[in-house]
């Protein structure tokens, strides 16, 4: 947000005009189970009107997000009976069932290449230390270079998940509780971010080398999952660029970020953008 705004008031103190119309836009849902809504929400109110799509995203300028990484986040929920831990105990039991069916899926072994990732970020259910679980749910983060090995992995969590609440479900018979008394399962998707990627000859990623070569600033190409995702889906050229500083150990409690240095990622980003606006002579 401080990237953006320093970026709009330099050029209107610099007086610099521009040949295409900058749309300086603070948009919402990039993290979590936002789902990119407020991405979505913009290409649906300007489609093909966007021409270029540059999203402030980080600090880091050793590095330009070009290619989309596709993600989905779902949600996984078990109910059962519940009751009391002692006088109902062999009853199926919902976070029994869940960590069944989690400790079948994290075995899974996924590629390297494509690489692909899964993530049970949270957990809950219950209510007392001496009731059994009406309700569980987990929610999972599932991540792939290859929409193929996401419908996969998807797949493989809707089934482990499953085979959890049989196998909790035949210790429970095993213990005579009847077939009644039984747990049920429901998936639902949370969130799904499309990949995509920035063609080679764009000239949005020359725009990004030129401001690089001129800065003498080094950089990489990424695939990552950020608010580029959306317009890169629909064939809009798109990356995300970090605004300048220093940061590390992202979506933890040890996150840090430090401002200094940061003009090489600012002055980065605004000779890109200015790269793909024009500038009008004076």
């Amino acid at each position: 947000m401080a990237a953006l705004v320093a970026l709009a008031q330099a050029l209107r103190e610099a007086q610099i005009k521009t040949t295409s119309t900058i749309l300086f836009v603070a948009d919402v849902g990039e993290e979590g189970e936002g789902n990119l809504r407020g991405m979505r929400k913009l290409m649906e109110t300007f489609g093909r009107q966007l021409r270029y799509v540059i999203a402030l995203d980080g600090s880091n300028t050793d590095h330009v997000s070009a290619a989309a990484l596709a993600s989905r986040r779902v949600e996984v929920t078990l109910s059962g009976p519940g009751g009391h831990s002692w006088s109902d105990f062999g009853a199926p039991n919902p976070i029994h069932a869940m960590a069944r069916g989690v400790a079948r899926f994290v075995k899974r072994p996924v590629p390297d290449a494509p690489r692909t990732s899964f993530n049970v970020g949270a957990i809950e259910g219950g209510t007392a230390v001496n009731s059994i679980p009406a309700r569980a749910a987990i929610k999972v983060d599932l991540r792939s270079e290859s929409e193929q090995e996401l419908s996969k992995i998807e797949a493989a969590l809707r089934q482990d998940l499953q085979a959890g609440l049989e196998e909790e479900m035949a210790a429970s018979r095993k213990r005579g509780f009847s077939a009644a008394q039984s747990l049920t399962v429901e998936f639902k998707v949370l969130g799904v971010r499309p990949g995509g990627e920035l063609a080679g000859d764009s000239p949005l990623l020359a725009a990004v080398r030129a401001a690089d070569q001129f800065l003498g600033n080094r950089s990489r190409i990424e695939r990552s999952s950020t608010d580029a995702n959306i317009p890169l889906s629909v064939g809009v050229p798109a990356i995300a660029m970090g605004g300048g500083g220093h940061s590390a150990n992202a979506h933890s409690l040890g996150e840090w970020y430090d401002p200094a240095g940061r003009e090489l990622g600012l002055r980065r980003v605004l000779l890109t953008l200015l790269g793909v606006a024009g500038v009008e002579p004076e």
